[in-house]
């Protein structure tokens, strides 16, 4: 598998309530091992995390089933990361 970072921007149409969600969603991937690092900007502007997913594609939907992103509360971009 292979490591992916996930960038979460808020956007102007940010609600806090899809935090909760949001860090439900991440202790999913963490009990399902794909879970590596993740937490907030200090500026309060997003956050990232890393996740290992087979392919960009299954990275791509495991970013894009986060409350955040489907909620439209952050852009979320994903990477192939080599680290």
């Amino acid at each position: 598998m292979k490591r992916y970072l996930v960038l979460t921007l808020r956007t102007p149409q940010f609600d806090p309530a899809a935090i909760g969600p949001h860090y439900a969603h991440l202790e999913r991937l963490r009990a399902q091992g794909r879970l590596e690092l993740a937490g907030p900007f200090s500026d309060k502007s997003g956050g990232a995390y890393v996740i290992r997913a087979a392919s960009l594609e299954e990275a791509r939907a495991l970013a894009h089933d986060d409350p955040l992103h489907s909620r439209g509360a952050s852009q979320v971009s994903v990477y192939e990361w080599d680290a």
